[in-house]
């Protein structure tokens, strides 16, 4: 029986087409099949040698899992686009443009950083005088659960509000002091000086980071969990249990390379959650469907865009070259005349601006149809790219 199986698995690997599968099932057979045994070694070498490199790697593996929070429009999507190295998230310059948790994932060496990136903070009051889902109550809390630090982005560039901590974001700090965070200032080169970002971080934090870079504080928030309650009665805009501050900018990349290096830095010891080849856990029709609407938002005024949905109608890929069709269904024949544009002017520049989105999202060709259509006249118009 074992010599037969060790058969199996040495033709699997002269074919070299399944060799990842190969692996994993040696690995569920290492009580019958035992790597150690001379015949084994002497036999099939090859096999053996397999086992043990994939073995060792799978040893030396670090993870870090990273929920990433703020209001809406903070630069959270283009933030972890921009670390991770790869267009994963929709952005838009509209608020809401995230509205479920979508995951990133990015691996360099043995070690694999997981982000989790959430709708914008918001109130239930907000939810449901804008009609929101639910999911903007959720998403956080999911993330949370399955984060080993929560990282806090806030935008600087707002003179009105980047001096203090929005209510949300305290209240959500106060449910995971359990875990390390840090703050993370972006668009810092929206600012003319860099000066008054020292003011900043002094009171945001209360002057008090609870250690220093590259060291671990893991345990700091359950100490100082006393402290919190006090803090949060008074509602103070600032939060005194940041484990570091980070100066970014999600548009030029500054400061994002001395970030990642302190996120590897307290990464853990364990299996990665995703292969090493992947950078989302969302399926590609997802990805098409949420690239369309992010675009709507840029190119229609006002509460327009939030009214409309996104429904794929095909997808397929073929020759590396992805062909994939999205119906756009419009409330009223006026909006769906106002998405075309005049000779579907502005539809063709949505559906360019997609398709470079789902070029660089997919890293190859695509070819992608938006089309209109209403629920009065059930007709419909489409362009091409």
């Amino acid at each position: 029986m074992r010599y037969g199986l060790v058969l199996w698995a040495q033709k699997l690997l002269n074919s070299n087409k399944n060799s990842k599968f190969l692996v994993t099932y040696v690995r569920s057979l290492c009580s019958t099949i035992q790597i150690n045994d001379v015949s084994v070694q002497a036999q099939h070498p090859q096999l053996v040698d397999s086992y043990r490199t994939s073995d060792k790697r799978s040893q030396d593996q670090r993870s870090l899992h990273i929920a990433v929070i703020g209001v809406p429009n903070v630069g959270k999507s283009t933030f972890i686009n921009n670390i991770v190295n790869h267009r994963v998230c929709p952005t838009s310059a509209k608020v809401h443009t995230t509205r479920q948790l979508n995951t990133a994932i990015c691996t360099m060496g043995q070690t694999q950083l997981v982000f989790y990136d959430t709708p914008g903070l918001i109130t239930q009051r907000e939810i449901r005088k804008h009609h929101l889902e639910q999911s903007f109550k959720t998403s956080y809390r999911r993330a949370i659960q399955h984060a080993d630090v929560v990282a806090v982005v806030h935008d600087v560039s707002n003179n009105w509000t980047r001096k203090g901590l929005p209510s949300t974001v305290l209240d959500t700090l106060k449910g995971c002091t359990y875990l390390p965070s840090v703050l993370i200032l972006n668009k810092i080169d929206a600012l003319k000086s860099k000066r008054v970002l020292l003011d900043v971080i002094k009171i945001l934090t209360n002057d008090m980071l609870m250690g220093t870079r590259g060291v671990k504080n893991a345990a700091h928030a359950l100490t100082a969990a006393d402290t919190v309650w006090t803090c949060l009665n008074k509602r103070e805009s600032n939060w005194s249990h940041f484990s570091d501050v980070f100066l970014v900018s999600s548009i030029t990349g500054s400061g994002m390379h001395e970030l990642q290096e302190y996120l590897v830095g307290e990464a853990k010891t364990r299996h990665w959650s995703f292969p090493s080849d992947v950078h989302t856990d969302s399926s590609p029709e997802a990805l098409i469907e949420e690239s369309v609407r992010a675009r709507l938002l840029d190119y229609l005024p006002q509460e327009i865009p939030y009214n409309l949905n996104c429904e794929l109608e095909y997808y397929s890929v073929e020759k590396h070259v992805v062909y994939t069709s999205v119906q756009v269904q419009c409330p009223t024949p006026r909006i769906e005349r106002l998405i075309c544009g005049q000779s579907n002017g502005k539809l063709r520049q949505i559906t360019e601006r997609v398709t470079s989105d789902l070029v660089e999202m997919f890293g190859q060709a695509v070819s992608l149809t938006i089309s209109t259509a209403t629920k009065e006249t059930k007709t419909s118009s489409g362009n091409e790219n």
